[in-house]
């Protein structure tokens, strides 16, 4: 598959986190690590991720542009990294593609 081929099947993603209830800081921070390698991994890639928290101090997103199959693995593991700690949901994003036009 060429590469004009593979970024033309990317989409717009959103990743949802909230910390579920019974969290306590040391479980955020054992994550925290793990989640970063995630991010930077990606990123080492040359590609776009925007993460942060929101003002509930509860909830996060990540927003990227994957396809399924990139999107699926990301998801995966991140579900190897939060399952016990945070509640989370991939969902694809149908927004203008901001992130192809960004990185151009």
């Amino acid at each position: 598959m060429s590469q004009t081929e593979l970024i033309s099947q990317r989409k717009p993603w959103i990743l949802v986190s909230i910390l579920k209830e019974s969290t306590t800081e040391q479980d955020i921070e054992r994550v925290r690590p793990q989640i970063s390698n995630l991010i930077d991994a990606w990123q080492s890639q040359g590609r776009i991720m925007w993460s942060g928290a929101l003002s509930d101090n509860k909830t996060g997103i990540a927003i990227f542009e994957a396809t399924d199959e990139e999107a699926n693995s990301i998801y995966d593991n991140y579900d190897k990294i939060c399952s016990n700690v945070l509640d989370y949901y991939l969902y694809q994003w149908d927004a203008m593609p901001i992130l192809s036009f960004l990185g151009k």
